[in-house]
């Protein structure tokens, strides 16, 4: 019984992140319809090479991850909520909601912060504007 349970929490949780990930693949495609023709050469050349290039690219990928990260952390708080609304007064079932939340929660606070001293420290030489 517990088992049937712990499969479907972990195939609802990767249906959410799977749609989440195909939501996220159309938003450059969907961005890129608004670049003018003019405007492409220079997203083309800030892409690959000028000067630092390098940490442009390593902060566009920290960018991406910790994006993903904050979704993920997104969905395991309205995982947690759905867990302890259907919970059913069990105490143990609450109790382990609750965790999920809090920690959760935790990591979305450590995603935040990451996030900032990442932007402040790569983004302070070159002047890059996320």
């Amino acid at each position: 019984m517990k088992s049937k349970q712990l499969i479907k929490q972990g195939l609802f949780v990767l249906g959410l992140m799977i749609g989440a990930i195909t939501l996220l693949s159309f938003i450059p495609t969907a961005s890129a319809q608004f670049l003018t023709p003019g405007d492409q050469p220079t997203a083309i050349a800030e892409a690959t090479g000028g000067e630092g290039s390098l940490r442009r690219l390593v902060l566009r990928i920290v960018n991406y991850f910790l994006g993903f990260l904050g979704i993920l952390a997104v969905i395991m708080i309205i995982y947690g909520g759905v867990t302890y609304v259907t919970a059913a007064g069990k105490d143990e079932a609450i109790g382990n909601a609750k965790k999920i939340i809090m920690y959760a929660l935790i990591g979305l606070i450590i995603i935040l912060l990451s996030f900032a001293v990442v932007n402040t420290i790569l983004g302070a030489g070159t002047g890059v504007e996320t």
